[in-house]
C-alpha cells in the first residue's frame, strides 16, 4: 500500500475496514456491499493523530498502527482517497483491539 496522503487530527484513527461476508443457508456468500445494514465495525489502525483533546491536552491512544480494532458501528466518517474507501474513528469509539 502507498503512503496514504491524509492526517487524521487530534485523537482520531485512520482505519482501513475490514468487511465481514455473510454466509447464508446453501453455502451462498453475501458480500457486506450487498445489504446497507451491514456497516464495518472492525478495521486495522493505519495512522494516528497528535492526541491532543480539544484543550490542547495529551491523549494517550489505547491502540498503535497495525491493530486490528471493533468500533461503534455508526461512529467512523467515511473518506475516499485516491479510489479507496477509509474510515476515520475517534479514539473514544474504539471499543476492544483483537490480539
Amino acid at each position: 500500500m502507498a503512503d496514504i496522503k491524509i492526517q487524521p487530527l487530534g485523537k482520531r484513527i485512520l482505519v482501513k475496514a475490514k468487511e465481514e461476508e455473510e454466509t447464508i443457508a446453501g453455502g451462498l456468500v453475501v458480500p457486506p456491499s450487498a445489504n446497507d445494514d451491514k456497516r464495518p465495525a472492525m478495521g486495522e489502525v493505519l495512522k494516528l493523530g497528535k492526541g491532543k483533546d480539544k484543550d490542547g491536552k495529551d491523549v494517550a491512544f489505547e491502540v498503535k498502527k497495525g491493530d486490528i480494532i471493533y468500533f461503534k458501528k455508526y461512529s467512523p466518517e467515511e473518506v475516499e482517497i485516491s479510489g479507496e474507501q477509509y474510515l476515520i474513528v475517534d479514539a473514544d469509539d474504539v471499543l476492544a483491539v483483537i490480539s
